[in-house]
């Protein structure tokens, strides 16, 4: 790790933000994809000044941006907005980095741009969806690409991604993915993951699931009773449930107070807690007044260097 980068890592990190980067505007048109209909949310207005002050208000020193949703698997596209991520991060050294975009389910595709991402972008690790066309991590599909991340100790985040086939009509769960298949496809991926045992196989990855966990904090004891059923019914193959939940680190992201953090803490670890904010798809004056919430509540349970700096180094800088 570089000087710039050590420093970088000390400082209070969100690994949940986003950038609206032309390529990605424009690889939108190009397949087809009307954002604003599969996801049923408007795609956010974004520029590097709006975020820098965002940033600057908000007292975060440093974002790790991914691309937006929806999801992109074509390879050409994914090159272009690597290589604009890239550039913007050359531009804004001290305040941003960037995960690389991967055309997944195309396994070998993905591995190329992770390699190509890493080793000549400075990518710190690659974005990947809960499901990419249907093929959700844990697939057996994707060991190969997980095998590559492996090697190199890789951040992995994830980002949910809708269900191929939902109720979307006469029912307001199918409306807007945010409401309720975001956080619900994101559990199932980590459950598959688990299921499949991705991170015992895979023990060097660096997992971080979004949102305070999705609804894994409600899915923990419940999953991890049915997988030792189904086990003894010889209706599984048997895991270690718990060694593969303790791999997982967790975002912030979403509305961590006043209930969601204290849900996460009754299945996580504080060691495996970061800060995140989902910009600019919360909008800047909603998070500050989400992140003044979980700032008192930090400050108050001695946690404030815990949340924002020393989980963040350590998973970094590990």
């Amino acid at each position: 790790m570089t000087a710039d980068a050590a420093e970088n890592f000390s400082r209070r990190i969100d690994f949940h933000a986003h950038a609206i980067l032309p390529s990605y505007v424009t690889a939108l048109k190009t397949l087809g994809i009307d954002a604003a209909a599969e996801e049923g949310f408007p795609l956010p207005k974004w520029s590097a000044e709006n975020h820098l002050q965002f940033m600057d208000t908000a007292g975060i020193d440093f974002a790790i941006l991914s691309m937006a949703t929806p999801h992109i698997s074509d390879k050409n596209a994914a090159r272009e907005i690597n290589h604009e991520f890239a550039e913007l991060c050359r531009r804004f050294p001290k305040k941003f980095g960037f995960v690389a975009t991967l055309p997944l389910p195309n396994v070998e595709s993905s591995i190329d741009e992770f390699k190509f991402a890493t080793e000549k972008l400075g990518a710190l690790g690659v974005k990947v969806a809960s499901n990419s066309d249907g093929v959700y991590l844990g697939d057996e599909r994707l060991d190969p690409i997980f095998a590559a991340l492996n090697e190199k100790n890789s951040l992995v985040i994830i980002h949910p991604s809708p269900a191929r086939l939902l109720p979307r009509e006469g029912v307001v769960t199918g409306k807007v993915m945010a409401l309720f298949e975001y956080p619900t496809d994101t559990t199932r991926a980590i459950l598959n993951m688990l299921a499949n045992r991705t991170l015992e196989k895979f023990p060097r990855l660096k997992v971080i699931v979004p949102h305070c966990g999705s609804f894994l904090p409600y899915m923990k004891q419940r999953a991890a009773s049915m997988f030792q059923m189904l086990a003894a019914m010889n209706l599984m193959e048997p895991v270690n449930f718990a060694a593969g939940f303790e791999k997982l680190f967790f975002d912030t992201a979403g509305d961590p107070m006043p209930e969601q953090f204290d849900m996460l803490l009754q299945v996580a670890s504080l060691d495996k807690i970061i800060f995140g904010t989902d910009y600019p798809y919360v909008p800047a004056q909603v998070e500050l007044g989400r992140k003044k919430l979980l700032d008192t509540e930090l400050l108050k349970r001695g946690l404030t260097d815990k949340i924002y700096v020393d989980n963040a180094r350590a998973l970094l800088g590990g």
